[in-house]
C-alpha cells in the first residue's frame, strides 16, 4: 500500500506590484527641410501635433534639453527630407550629442 504525505495548505504571501507605468511619451520631432531650415514639433499624449516652431541649431538643443528636464525619457526623432544632404542630418545629431541630449533617433518611412 502506498501512502502520500499529508500536506497542510499554508497561507501564501504574494508579492505586490505598483500600478502600470504611465503611457510612453510622444517623441519630439526635429524636421530638417530641403532648404536646411529646422522645425521642432512636439505631440500631445494622443499623438496630435502640440507645438510646431522654426528653430535655429543653437535654439534646438536648448529647447530639447528643456523638454528632457521635464521628462528625462523624452525621445527625439530627426526627420530629414530625402533631398537633404546627409551632412545636414549629421550636423543636427552632432549638436544634440555635444549638448548631451539623450535618446535621439532617426525617423524613416517604411519601404514598399
Amino acid at each position: 500500500m502506498v501512502t502520500a504525505p499529508l500536506v497542510t495548505p499554508g497561507v501564501i504571501d504574494l508579492p505586490s506590484v505598483s500600478k502600470a507605468p504611465t503611457a510612453p511619451v510622444a517623441p519630439a520631432e526635429v524636421v530638417i527641410h530641403e532648404d536646411g531650415t529646422l522645425t521642432l514639433q512636439t505631440r500631445d499624449g494622443k499623438g496630435a501635433v502640440g507645438e510646431k516652431r522654426a528653430v535655429t541649431l543653437a535654439e534646438l538643443a536648448a529647447r530639447i534639453r528643456a523638454l528632457q528636464a521635464k521628462n528625462p525619457d523624452q525621445p527625439v526623432l530627426i526627420a530629414g527630407d530625402k533631398s537633404v544632404r546627409y551632412e545636414a542630418v549629421l550636423n543636427v545629431m552632432d549638436e544634440l550629442q555635444k549638448q548631451q541630449v539623450r535618446r535621439v533617433g532617426l525617423l524613416v518611412k517604411p519601404g514598399r
